[in-house]
């Protein structure tokens, strides 16, 4: 049609560090903000030499929630909870992958990944682009990926004091 409806929303104030209230879900199931933890076209083929924070991952099942998650969507044993924290790990050699590419898995070696949502399994959310090859850089260059290339450093952590 010619207008927009909604029944739900999430406010977030990305200036602090506050999250959803305890059981709160948002647009994703972990109730985390997308858009902090999205890829981003202009910071991977833009001038800054890093991307400073970690991107938000989808897993095909998970497991309760762990802070900064504040809901969880699946009682999968053996899953990993909404906020984990995963990093690729040091070992991965990123050195053969165009410049565009190793940006996001360096920044995926520095800052990691937070599981927050099901869906595709290791599932790595960017932003809607025209600009993205998906054919013929990003798809095989995620593909290239394994779950065994990636450790699990925090199965969540402690609220900000």
């Amino acid at each position: 049609g010619e207008q927009w409806e909604a029944n739900c929303g999430a406010v977030f104030d990305l200036a602090t560090n506050k999250r959803r209230p305890e059981g709160w879900t948002s647009t994703d199931a972990a109730g985390l903000a997308v858009l902090p933890g999205l890829v981003r076209y202009d910071e991977v083929y833009g001038p800054r030499p890093a991307i400073k924070h970690a991107f938000r991952v989808a897993v095909r099942r998970s497991n309760g929630y762990v802070w900064p998650a504040s809901h969880g969507s699946g009682d999968t044993e053996g899953a990993p909870p909404m906020g984990t924290r995963l990093r690729l790990k040091a070992s991965k050699d990123i050195s053969g992958y165009p410049p565009e590419i190793q940006k996001i898995f360096q920044a995926m070696k520095t800052h990691g990944l937070i599981v927050a949502d099901n869906g595709g399994n290791m599932y790595v959310t960017g932003t809607m682009d025209q600009r993205w090859d998906n054919r013929r850089i990003l798809n095989p260059a995620f593909h290239s990926l394994h779950v065994t290339d990636f450790e699990v450093i925090q199965l969540g952590w402690g609220a900000p004091e």
